[in-house]
């Protein structure tokens, strides 16, 4: 094993031809998604048909009478009276296990379960369907994609490429969820872009000088942060740290919890369980928030007649500001470890950019200054900047941007686990991508035919303190005595992050390979099957809706009539019995079919084949209902 893998730079992608299709810039964000492209007047955000607005609230909602869902401003609406049917902060779950969530899990008002089959967070709505964070991300994708079609008036079809935006520090199964949730949403990824580096995208267009930049991204789900080398068109990412489960929500969480303690002390009402309630107050915790960045106090209050609480208080900035100093300080924390990763000091930085809704908090701006000697910029909308960064990067790979480059870094090292559970890194953290590196390995036992690799993510000398990938078997090896043989493991990372993993056997030239699927992502197979069944846009969510309905219908008459063939064939004439005989061939062939119209004609055709089955049933109803009584009950003679 070589103590240093020799690390190789790939090349850009090519760019997407400019006249092929639409390339969007997508922040996909805990709280909002937005939708960005970029055209002869430069990136901007694209704002709704309907006047409401750039910010996309990441809201799904799901009716209880099992109808289609409901994205957007619409579903957030919905959050204070089916709140354990509106899912929220969807980011916070997407490529995780129930065991990752941990706190994350009791302080939501929907129910989090695992899949049956596997380590995946799911969320659960009423009706016990399970909905995976990846379709639910996919339903705003979906909107985001309708929002760009409606706003450039273009037809849908032309939209289906995407540059979508994910926090620095996701990792490959988070990053593997996204695309498949794009993928969903009848998008392809063609790049995936560290929000921090989006970010610098959007200011550094016009940059000429050489600069050092900390870009603090301060979202309503995750916190990142990373220092880039702005020079002469080129990004190049130096170092980057962060958080996935800090952001403005947990914020919001401090005056939640403050409320849910005053109303348990002053009206003994315990709503630490009441959903409802905690998702009310979760909404007016936000926008007490939002008033305490400009004013001295704001207040919150609570309104639940069923409770027979009306609850309100006043809430100070320096009380605020109590409660979110431990949260600001483990963003610090994040701050000067990518400052020490990139070997930098404070006054090495020429500038600090401020990204998320977050940064509007004055306390935040305030500790940043403190920290790095200088004030955030914050020139450009903080709500905007990561998507209006994502159009820049869809303006390079549609070949409207020349003079721009974008050099990211891979957050998390990579490797496989090494004879004695330890970690060989192949790709350290804060590697440039795309990257390949390569290591080589052999036998540990004579006459060894196989090994095992465990490919592995993190930053733990042991394995089993690390995130296992994925797994394959080099299988095929010549048998020879322990340390003959001559592996070469090649991992291969892409821009978007994406991992293949490669091993070969040089003597006899056998070889095995793995593209990593996460265990918390998505088989192709259950994507495919996602992408028959979900609903592809709002444009077609009627559609869906009345072809589900329909179905649903069917089958619950094929499925009685079925039962009762036996009877039919004893009892109906040969005619009615081969009409019900045909119906019921015919609805077997229905599955495929996406006309609701045609649906409903099968539907009605067997209904109306198995009325004379349906009235010998009534009849059979009566006789049931006396078959176990004997002669004597029944005539009432007791002798």
């Amino acid at each position: 094993m070589s103590d240093f893998p020799s690390l190789t730079v790939l090349g850009q992608d090519d760019p997407v031809p400019a006249e092929e299709t639409i390339v969007l810039g997508i922040d996909l964000g805990t709280t909002n998604t937005l939708v960005a492209i970029y055209d002869a007047g430069g990136p901007r955000v694209l704002t709704a048909a309907d006047g409401t607005g750039a910010l996309l609230p990441s809201v799904v909602s799901w009716p209880t009478d099992g109808g289609a869902p409901v994205v957007g401003q619409s579903a957030l609406e919905r959050a204070k009276v089916d709140p354990s049917q509106t899912i929220h902060s969807t980011k916070r779950l997407i490529g995780k296990g129930l065991s990752d969530l941990k706190d994350e899990v009791t302080r939501l008002p929907y129910t989090i379960v695992n899949a049956p089959d596997r380590e995946v967070a799911m969320v659960q709505l009423s009706d016990n369907r399970l909905i995976s964070p990846t379709e639910i991300s996919a339903q705003i994708l979906s909107a985001a994609r309708l929002r760009a079609s409606e706003s450039l008036k273009k037809d849908l079809a032309l939209i289906t490429k995407a540059v979508i935006t994910v926090p620095a520090y996701f990792d490959d199964a988070q990053r593997s969820a996204t695309r498949d949730a794009a993928k969903l949403a009848g998008l392809d990824v063609i790049r995936m872009v560290n929000e921090p580096t989006a970010a610098a995208m959007a200011y550094g267009l016009d940059r000429k000088n050489a600069e050092r930049v900390v870009v603090y991204d301060f979202g309503g789900g995750t916190f990142d942060v990373s220092i880039l080398q702005l020079e002469g068109g080129v990004f190049r990412v130096l170092a980057t740290s962060g958080d996935t489960y800090l952001g403005g929500d947990d914020l919001d969480r401090t005056i939640v919890d403050y409320a849910v303690q005053q109303i348990l002390e002053t009206h003994n009402i315990d709503l630490s369980s009441n959903a409802a309630a905690l998702s009310a107050l979760r909404i007016a915790a936000e926008k007490c928030k939002i008033e305490l960045s400009d004013a001295e106090e704001a207040e919150i209050s609570l309104r639940a007649p069923e409770l027979g609480l009306f609850w309100r208080a006043t809430i100070g900035w320096r009380q605020f500001q109590e409660w979110a100093t431990p949260l600001v300080k483990r963003t610090l924390d994040c701050c000067v470890q990518v400052m020490r990763d990139a070997e930098m000091q404070a006054s090495d930085v020429d500038e600090v950019v401020l990204v998320g809704g977050s940064t509007r908090v004055p306390l935040v701006k305030a500790a940043v200054a403190q920290l790095f000697q200088r004030p955030g910029n914050d020139s450009l909308d903080p709500d905007r900047v990561v998507a209006l960064g994502a159009a820049v990067q869809a303006g390079v790979l549609g070949g409207k941007v020349s003079d721009l480059l974008l050099l990211d870094v891979t957050p998390l090292s990579l490797g496989v686990e090494a004879f004695g559970g330890t970690v060989n890194k192949i790709i350290p953290r804060n590697t440039q991508i795309p990257a390949q590196a390569q290591d080589g390995f052999t036998t540990q036992v004579d006459g060894q035919t196989a090994i095992v690799f465990k490919v592995v993510q993190g930053e733990r000398e042991m394995a089993s303190d690390c995130r296992e990938l994925g797994e394959f078997t080099l299988r095929g090896i010549p048998p020879m005595p322990a340390g003959l043989p001559q592996v070469a493991v090649q991992f291969t990372l892409d821009a978007n992050g994406m991992l293949k993993v490669k091993a070969r056997e040089q003597r006899s030239d056998v070889s095995a390979e793995i593209e990593i699927q996460p265990r918390h992502g998505l088989t192709d197979a259950e994507v495919e099957t996602m992408l028959t069944d979900a609903w592809e846009n709002a444009e077609v969510d009627m559609t869906t809706r009345q072809l589900a309905d329909t179905q649903s219908q069917l089958e619950n008459v094929v499925r009685a009539v079925s039962k009762h063939l036996d009877l039919a064939e004893d009892n109906l004439s040969d005619d009615a019995f081969e009409a019900l005989h045909v119906a019921l061939e015919t609805a077997d062939t229905a599955e495929r079919i996406r006309d609701p119209k045609k649906l409903k004609e099968i539907l009605d055709a067997l209904e109306s084949a198995s009325l004379p089955l349906a009235e010998i049933l009534m009849s059979d109803v009566a006789v049931q209902a006396v078959k176990d009584k004997n002669v004597q009950d029944l005539l009432g003679d007791k002798s």
